[in-house]
C-alpha cells in the first residue's frame, strides 16, 4: 500500500496555477511538494513508502491502475455524426433553416424544403472538412515524436520468494506514459523531465523550464534540502514535467504523473469547452436581429393577406416565404467560403489555421497580449557586454572568459556557448596557439563557480575563474583596472564594483563575474587555490529579441492594434527587451501587484499598462478577461506551457510550431515562420475575411428588408399575392448565389486600416435606413405595373409578379456595387472579376426566366417590350439614390 498521499499531490498540481481563488488557498494546495523538498534523501524516499533501488513489476501494475498513464490531456475528438450535430445545433441560422425547411415540407412545397437543407448541409460539412484537415496535419507532426525515460526498475524474479532476496534494479529505457509515481528515473543532458519530480541526486544540473516559468534562462537544480522553499516552481530541489536538461545529470523520484503534474493540470484545464469569441458572438446577434425582424413581420403578412384576400392557407405559406426571405440562408456557407479562403490564403504564408473562425478573429483584435520568453525573444542566450570592473567595454575581459569556456572539459552550458561564440575566429585561433589546459576545478552549486588552470607559451600558469558576482568577489583580493593596474579590494572599491553589477543587472543582463592570477606549477589543484584572485570585470548575457519583433510592433501599431507583454520573467529583463525594440512602457505591473488588484482595479489598470511581469498562467487568464470586460478583441501570443488558459482565454490564440505541444493543442492558430511579420499579414487577412462577410450581411438584410417591407404594402393594398411563395424563394436563391464570389472581392484600404469589429447597431441602422431606399424604388414598380401596364386585377398577377421579380432581383443585386465600398462605386472602386461577373449572370437569367421553358412552372409571363426602358430608369435612380444615402450615413457615423 501507499504510504504517501499522492492524492494530495495531484490536488496541489490541479489547482495550483490554475485556481480562480485567493492565493492563500493555493499555497495550502502546494503545501506537500513543498514538504518534499524540505526533506533528506532518505525521509522523502520513505514518505513515499520506496526504497532506493526502483519498484518492482507489481508496484507498477499497482500504481499504474491507480493513477493511470503518464499522459496529459488532451483535445477529444468528437464521433463524426455528434461533431456535424453540434454544429448544425449551434448556429441559430442553421436552426432556422432547418425548422423553416421543415415547415415549407409540410406545407407541400419539397422544393423550397430541400433547396434550403441543401444550403445547411453544405455549411457545416464544408466548415467540419477544413478544420478536420488542418488537425490531421497538427497530428501527423504531434506523431513524429516519441519521448522514453530512463528508469530504474526491479524485475520479475519467481526465485526471489524462495531465496528471500530481492531481485536487483537495472535501468530500463521506457515511453514516458509507462512512469508512475514512485519511478526512480535517471537524467542527463538533452532529456525531458518527464514528470514532476523530487532530486536525490545531482551533478552540475542546469534545467531551462522557460515553457512553464517564463524565465528565460536555465536555472541551476541540486539534491540537497532546499529550506527556503516557498513555492513548489521555486524550489531548488524540485524538476517538473515540460522542462528539459542543459546540462549535467541527476536522478530523481516522480511524484506526480499525467493530469496530476504540473503540465498536466494546465492541459486538463484546456478541454472544455471554449469560451464564445467576438466572432460567435457577433453572428449570433445578427441572427437574432434577423429573428426579432421576422416575429414581427411574418406574423403581420399572414394576418394581412389572410384578412384582405381570405385565403389563410395560402397567406400561410406566403408569410413562410416571407420568412425564408428575411432569412440570410447562404450565410453560413457565405462566412465559411471567406473564412476558408482566408485559411488557404494564410496556408501559402507558413500559417496553419486550427479553427476556421480565428481568421475573422484576428482581423477583429485591437489587443495583442504576447509573452516575452521563445515568441518576442531568440530564446537563446548571447553574450552582450564584456567590461572592466569600471563599466567599460574590455576586449581582455572577454579573452579571460574565452579560455575559461573552451577549456573547462564538462559539458558546457548555454553560457558558455554565448561566450565561444562570441570572440571572432582568429581570435579564437591566436588563444588556441597561445594557451593550453593544466587542470581544472569543476562548477559545484555551492561555491557558483568553476576554474581552469592553463600555461602559456612562456611556461607561466594561471587560474582563470567565473561565476556568481558575490562568490567571485569573496575571493577576489584585489581589482584590474585598465589604466592603473590592480588596486586592493577596499570596502569602497568593491562596493563600486558590485554598483556596476546591479547597473547591468538592472539593464536586463545575466552578470557574471570573472576573476584570475597567476598560480605556481603544482601537481593537483583544488578548491582552496580560489583564492586571491585579481577581479578583471563581468560578462554580461541577454536573452535577445527577434529580428522582426521590432517591424511587427511598429506593423501592429500602425493598424490600430495595441501590444501588451505577459510575461512569467521578471520586470527588469523584460523592460529591457522593451527598450531593444524600441516599445515604450509608461507602467509595469507585476503578478503580486496584481493578486491585490479585484477585477475593477484591474480593468482599469490594463488601460495604461504595457508589461505584466511575474505573473502566473492566471494571471495570464485575468489580464486577459480583463481586457474582455472592457470590450477589447484580444489576441494572445505565446509558445509555454504556462501559457496554455490564456492562449484559450483569449478570442484568437496564437502560437509557433516550436512551441509545446500543450500550446499549440490551445492555439488556434499557429506560425510556421519564426518572422513575426506574419501577425501584420494574418491580421489584414482577417480584416478582408470579416469586411466582405460583412458586405453579404449588409446586402443581404438590407435588401431582405426591404423586400418584405413593401410585401407588408402590396399584401395591404393589393388583391393577390405581389409574388408566389416560390418566387419569392427562387428571388432569394438566386440573389445569394450571386454573392457566393464576395470572397473573392478586394476591400478597400482604409477599410482595413484599423480593426473591425461586430457592430449591431452600425448594421441595424445600415438595414433601417437602405432598405427603405429600396422600397420606394418597389413601390414605383408597382405604381408603374398597376398603372401602366394595367396589372390591377387577379387574372393580372402573374403580369404583376413577373415584373416585380425582375426588378427586385436585378435591384439587389446591382446595388451589392454599392453597398460593398465606401468609395464611389465603378470610378473609385470596382468588385472582384468573379463577383461582377456572377452578379451579371445572375441578372441575364434573372430578364431571361419570364421568356423560357421554366416560366410557367414558376408563375411567370413574358414582360412587354417597353417595361425595360422603365426598368432601367427605375434602377439608375435607386443606385444613385443608395449612393447619397451611404454617403450621408459615412460622413455621420464614418466607415460601414
Amino acid at each position: 500500500m501507499l504510504k504517501f498521499p499522492f492524492h494530495s499531490l495531484g490536488v496541489m498540481a490541479a489547482s495550483l496555477p490554475l485556481s480562480p481563488r485567493a492565493s492563500g488557498a493555493r499555497s495550502a494546495a502546494a503545501q506537500p511538494l513543498i514538504e518534499l523538498a524540505r526533506l533528506d534523501r532518505q525521509r522523502v524516499l520513505a514518505r513515499l513508502g520506496i526504497d532506493g533501488d526502483g519498484l518492482d513489476p507489481t508496484q507498477v501494475q499497482a500504481r499504474l491502475e491507480e493513477f493511470g498513464p503518464n499522459l496529459i490531456a488532451q483535445e477529444r475528438k468528437r464521433a463524426l455524426l455528434l461533431e456535424l450535430g453540434l454544429r448544425l445545433v449551434t448556429n441559430p441560422i442553421n436552426i432556422l433553416l432547418s425548422v423553416l425547411a421543415v415547415v415549407s415540407w409540410l406545407g407541400d412545397d419539397a422544393m423550397g424544403a430541400v433547396i434550403m437543407l441543401a444550403m445547411v448541409g453544405m455549411a457545416v460539412f464544408l466548415s467540419h472538412f477544413q478544420e478536420s484537415r488542418t488537425g490531421r496535419a497538427i497530428e501527423r507532426l504531434r506523431s513524429l515524436v516519441s519521448n522514453t525515460a530512463t528508469v530504474w526498475r526491479k524485475p520479475a524474479d519467481a526465485q526471489a520468494e524462495v531465496t528471500g532476496t530481492a531481485p536487483a534494479a537495472h535501468k530500463l529505457e521506457i515511453p514516458i506514459e509507462q512512469l508512475v509515481p514512485g519511478d526512480l528515473v535517471q537524467l542527463s543532458a538533452g532529456d525531458m523531465i518527464p514528470a514532476d519530480l523530487r532530486l536525490i541526486a545531482a551533478k552540475d544540473l542546469f534545467v531551462n523550464q522557460s515553457a512553464l516559468t517564463g524565465e528565460s534562462l536555465p536555472v541551476e537544480k541540486y539534491a540537497s534540502v532546499d529550506l527556503q522553499a516557498s513555492a513548489p516552481l521555486e524550489a531548488g530541489n524540485l524538476c517538473f514535467m515540460g522542462s528539459n536538461v542543459i546540462s549535467g545529470s541527476a536522478t530523481g523520484v516522480l511524484v506526480a504523473t499525467g493530469e496530476r503534474s504540473y503540465f498536466g493540470a494546465i492541459a486538463g484545464s484546456l478541454t472544455g469547452r471554449r469560451p464564445a469569441t467576438s466572432f460567435d458572438k457577433g453572428v449570433q446577434r445578427f441572427a437574432w436581429l434577423m429573428i426579432r425582424f421576422m416575429a414581427v413581420m411574418v406574423p403581420l403578412v399572414f394576418v394581412l393577406n389572410g384578412v384582405v384576400k381570405g385565403a389563410w392557407l395560402e397567406a400561410f405559406m406566403f408569410a413562410v416565404a416571407v420568412a425564408v426571405g428575411l432569412t440570410p440562408e447562404m450565410l453560413p456557407m457565405i462566412v465559411t467560403i471567406n473564412l476558408a479562403k482566408g485559411a488557404m490564403a494564410m496556408a501559402k504564408k507558413d500559417v496553419i489555421v486550427k479553427r476556421l473562425n480565428a481568421i475573422q478573429n484576428f482581423g477583429a483584435i485591437d489587443v495583442l497580449c504576447t509573452d516575452k520568453t521563445g515568441t518576442l525573444t531568440q530564446d537563446k542566450v548571447i553574450l552582450e557586454r564584456h567590461v572592466d570592473i569600471d563599466g567599460q567595454d574590455d576586449a581582455g575581459v572577454l579573452e579571460y572568459a574565452w579560455l575559461n569556456s573552451h577549456y573547462q572539459t564538462g559539458l558546457k552550458n548555454l553560457l558558455d556557448i554565448a561566450v565561444l561564440e562570441a570572440a571572432d575566429a582568429d581570435t579564437c585561433q591566436r588563444l588556441q596557439g597561445e594557451y593550453t589546459l593544466v587542470d581544472e576545478v569543476p562548477f559545484d552549486f555551492t561555491r557558483r563557480r568553476m576554474s581552469v588552470i592553463v600555461r602559456d607559451r612562456g611556461g607561466r600558469h594561471f587560474l582563470i575563474a567565473k561565476g556568481a558576482v558575490a562568490e567571485m568577489l569573496g575571493i577576489c583580493s584585489s581589482l584590474h583596472h585598465a589604466q592603473r593596474g590592480d588596486t586592493p579590494m577596499t570596502a569602497d572599491a568593491a562596493s563600486r564594483a558590485r554598483d556596476v553589477a546591479r547597473d547591468l543587472n538592472d539593464d536586463g543582463f545575466r552578470v557574471i563575474a570573472l576573476g584570475m592570477r597567476a598560480v605556481d606549477l603544482r601537481s593537483a589543484w583544488s578548491v582552496a587555490d580560489e583564492s586571491e584572485l585579481v577581479l578583471m570585470g563581468f560578462i554580461a548575457f541577454l536573452d535577445p529579441p527577434k529580428e522582426s519583433v521590432a517591424e511587427a510592433i511598429r506593423a501592429l501599431a500602425g493598424n490600430g492594434v495595441a501590444v501588451k507583454i505577459l510575461t512569467g520573467d521578471n520586470d527588469i529583463i523584460t523592460r529591457n527587451v522593451c527598450r531593444q525594440v524600441d516599445f515604450e512602457v509608461e507602467r509595469c505591473l507585476v503578478g503580486p501587484e496584481i493578486a491585490a488588484m479585484d477585477d475593477a482595479q484591474l480593468t482599469a489598470a490594463t488601460r495604461d499598462t504595457q508589461v505584466f511581469a511575474r505573473l502566473s498562467p492566471q494571471q495570464k487568464v485575468r489580464v486577459i478577461e480583463a481586457l474582455h470586460r472592457d470590450g477589447h478583441v484580444v489576441g494572445f501570443l505565446g509558445d509555454g506551457i504556462n501559457d496554455g488558459p490564456a492562449l484559450r482565454a483569449a478570442d484568437v490564440g496564437i502560437s509557433v510550431d516550436s512551441a509545446v505541444d500543450i500550446a499549440k493543442e490551445a492555439a488556434d492558430i499557429i506560425l510556421l515562420d519564426k518572422n513575426l511579420m506574419v501577425l501584420e499579414e494574418g491580421l489584414l487577412e482577417g480584416r478582408k475575411v470579416f469586411g466582405n462577410i460583412l458586405k453579404y450581411i449588409k446586402m443581404t438584410a438590407s435588401s431582405n428588408f426591404g423586400n418584405m417591407f413593401s410585401v407588408l404594402g402590396a399584401s395591404a393594398l393589393l388583391p393577390f399575392l405581389p409574388m408566389a411563395p416560390v418566387q419569392i424563394l427562387l428571388n432569394n436563391l438566386l440573389y445569394d448565389f450571386s454573392q457566393t464570389a464576395v470572397a473573392s472581392d478586394e476591400v478597400d484600404a482604409e477599410y482595413l486600416a484599423a480593426p473591425r469589429q461586430w457592430d449591431m447597431a452600425s448594421i441595424t441602422r445600415f438595414v433601417l435606413c437602405i432598405g427603405p431606399v429600396s422600397s420606394i424604388f418597389d413601390y414605383a414598380t408597382f405604381a408603374l405595373l398597376w398603372f401602366v401596364f394595367k396589372a390591377n386585377a387577379p387574372e393580372h398577377a402573374a403580369l404583376f409578379q413577373t415584373g416585380w421579380f425582375v426588378e427586385s432581383l436585378l435591384s439587389q443585386t446591382l446595388i451589392v456595387h454599392v453597398i460593398r465600398t465606401g468609395r464611389l462605386p465603378f470610378v473609385q472602386s470596382r468588385a472582384s472579376l468573379a463577383l461582377t461577373v456572377t452578379g451579371l449572370a445572375i441578372c441575364l437569367l434573372g430578364a431571361w426566366l419570364p421568356y423560357s421553358p421554366l416560366a410557367a412552372q414558376f408563375g411567370f409571363t413574358a414582360l412587354p417590350g417597353m417595361w425595360w426602358p422603365w426598368l432601367a430608369l427605375i434602377l439608375v435612380v435607386y443606385m444613385a439614390l443608395a449612393q447619397v444615402v451611404k454617403a450621408a450615413l459615412m460622413r455621420r457615423y464614418g466607415l460601414l
